[in-house]
């Protein structure tokens, strides 16, 4: 069984309101979110010596979620991803959104999901957030309510993603996590085994927007199908990175989507979800001037994340998945982070 312990994490500016923590903790795991931005603030898990380390990256304070930060653990919505050029047309009407990452809308725009304040509910294995995004709210159409819940069984993390809308609107709901399992103060992932279970990948141009094509996996860097070591991985195909969506079964049942083993402390990571696809980074952008947990800095490649969502751009783009909820209907996604030791 999990218990849930919550407690006061901070106070926003200008009588924003109060941010909780809340910790989830099981015989395997230990999990901190907090109620800005339904952020996983801290992860723990045991290596195959039964050590504890924290693997996501983050802040011990509430100050350093609110300064400019590249969504470290937080949910990302109302789409997640990148809308190319910050527009689409719902039912041949035009909507525009803030162009928040040249020339494109990234991650909900200026003011995402990732940075308001949540409602949290406590159960008895885990907590659930909700709230209600205004009609308009950073131009996106129709009032959506939202809902998340975080439980915890045994060594799985479950993060369920609700959603009802009052007009018809894309929907695309995604954890920005970055993990590493070595341990969230170590330098790289270089020496993590990564294994993505997908036939297909999203090529992009050079604004990271996917250009229609799905392409096969087979016999290109993308081809992660067998165990590959990242580092050198990356070398052997001279890339700076990932910051892809990797095509996973259509099902909308649970189906495996990737495993990641660092063969040192012995930590697996295994992602199961509900969703089309999982964008794959491996934190290209990351620069190590953001100062983390215990001093902790973050420079490129010391954190991946495997972003489990609908496809980039398929609000405009008619071959992907749809990503328009309705009136009437539910978005409803899971997706499952199991954590073992090998």
């Amino acid at each position: 069984m999990a218990s849930v312990t919550r407690a006061v994490f901070g106070e926003l500016p200008s009588g924003g309101g109060t941010v909780e923590k809340f910790q989830l903790q099981s015989d395997l795991l230990r999990v901190d979110i907090i109620s800005w931005g339904c952020t996983i603030t801290a992860l723990e898990v045991k290596d195959r010596q039964g050590r504890a380390s924290d693997v996501v990256l983050g802040f011990a304070e509430l100050e350093g979620y609110l300064q400019k930060q590249p969504y470290f653990g937080a949910v990302i919505g109302r789409v997640a991803n990148r809308i190319a050029k910050g527009t689409f047309k719902v039912d041949g009407k035009e909507y525009h959104l803030a162009i928040n990452k040249e020339p494109n809308s990234l991650h909900g725009g200026v003011r995402g999901f990732d940075k308001v304040l949540w409602t949290p509910r406590v159960l008895s294995n885990g907590v659930q957030f909700s709230r209600i995004s205004p009609d308009g709210e950073e131009g996106y159409p129709g009032e959506l309510k939202v809902w998340v819940t975080y439980t915890l069984d045994g060594g799985e993390l479950i993060v369920n993603y609700r959603a009802q809308a009052s007009q018809a609107t894309p929907v695309n709901l995604t954890n920005h996590s970055y993990f590493n399992l070595a341990g969230q103060a170590s330098p790289n992932i270089n020496d993590h085994e990564v294994t993505i279970e997908a036939d297909t990948y999203l090529p992009v141009d050079e604004t990271l927007i996917p250009t229609g094509e799905v392409a096969p996996v087979q016999g290109t860097a993308f081809d992660l199908r067998k165990p590959v070591e990242l580092g050198k991985h990356l070398q052997d195909f001279h890339l700076n990175g990932f910051d892809h969506n990797f095509c996973l079964k259509g099902s909308k049942e649970k189906h495996f989507c990737a495993r990641v083993h660092h063969a040192a402390s012995g930590r697996v990571l295994e992602v199961y979800t509900t969703q089309p696809g999982v964008q794959f980074y491996t934190g290209n952008f990351l620069d190590g001037t953001l100062k983390g947990k215990n001093g902790a800095v973050y420079p490129k490649h010391s954190g991946f994340c495997l972003e489990t969502q609908n496809w980039p751009d398929a609000v405009n783009q008619p071959r992907f998945p749809p990503v328009l909820l309705r009136p009437g209907e539910e978005y409803d996604h899971t997706t499952w982070f199991k954590f073992s030791v090998a």
